[in-house]
């Protein structure tokens, strides 16, 4: 289902009024209790003991939060959490800061919430069964940072299109208390035992393609922020995964005329040298040929 089809159902282009006063150290120390409390009351999460500090509190209210089902949330609640992770999210790194290491190509080591950019990726996959929407997340920070608006708008859209997502497919919403302005859900191939088939490779492209035609056509989209999809516990090699996003994005870039951004979120040194190495020796491959 094309983003037209349900941005006015999720107030997609609405803003999300995020210039608030930041919450003190003992404002977030008691929010984050009061939340806690309100979030749990279904005994969705065990909690023995909540915790002293507020550093593990806030890790058990992002527990809490991941495992939360989407029943009606008080607005005053959602509100207080929208304050708390916005406080949170406040010391971002702007993309302007980055190095560019081919035109308009960059990477970024580090936390993918912590960077500020019109769109950032990330893999999700919902499913609908018996008419309600479930939904298991690759990287749950994303989740956890945005709030609960985002996934409510989330399982919105998979609810309205009544059928599971495909693989490589995307969708867009708000990206509400993340320092970025959207999010974009793509579904990522699963491999195992490294037998990468020709479908995966496809359908990983696709993944890269799909978010790509998503922001084509929408004007505030400057700039796009791509985790490694299908690596790490989804079991894609990271050699193989960056020589597919390079690609892909190489070849989307040069046969449409969006003036893009393109970031590449890796995790560690070594993911940030193939990434590097990639970009700066790839040969362009149609994928969608193969």
């Amino acid at each position: 289902m094309n983003w037209i089809y349900y941005a006015k159902d999720i107030n997609l282009f609405d803003k999300f009024d995020k210039d608030i006063k930041p919450m003190s150290k003992s404002e977030k120390y008691r929010a984050v209790r009061i939340l806690i409390d309100y979030f749990s009351k279904n005994d969705i999460v065990s909690i023995n003991e909540v915790p002293n500090t507020y550093e593990e509190r806030l890790k058990l209210l992002y527990k809490i939060l991941n495992n939360y089902n989407l029943f009606e949330v008080n607005e005053n609640m959602l509100q207080l959490l929208d304050r708390l992770l916005i406080s949170e999210n406040s010391n971002a790194i702007n993309i302007n800061q980055l190095e560019e290491i081919d035109s308009n190509i960059y990477i970024y080591k580090g936390n993918i919430t912590n960077i500020k950019s019109d769109a950032i990726v990330n893999v999700s996959n919902c499913r609908l069964t018996n008419n309600k929407v479930s939904c298991i997340y690759k990287d749950k920070s994303v989740y956890s940072s945005a709030g609960l608006r985002l996934r409510i708008d989330y399982n919105k859209i998979i609810d309205m299109q009544n059928y599971n997502e495909y693989i490589g497919s995307a969708k867009i919403t708000r990206g509400y208390c993340l320092p970025s302005k959207y999010v974009i859900h793509t579904i990522a191939p699963i491999i195992t035992n490294n037998n990468i088939s020709k479908e995966k490779v496809k359908q990983l492209s696709s993944c890269y393609t799909s978010c790509l035609n998503i922001i084509s056509d929408i004007d505030d989209i400057k700039s796009i922020v791509f985790s490694a999809i299908s690596t790490g516990s989804l079991g894609f090699p990271i050699q193989s995964a960056a020589n597919i996003a390079v690609n892909t994005v190489k070849q989307w870039i040069s046969n449409n005329n969006k003036n893009i951004k393109v970031i590449f979120n890796v995790s560690s040194d070594t993911e940030e040298e193939i990434y590097k190495n990639t970009i700066l020796n790839h040969s362009i491959v149609d994928y969608s040929t193969i």
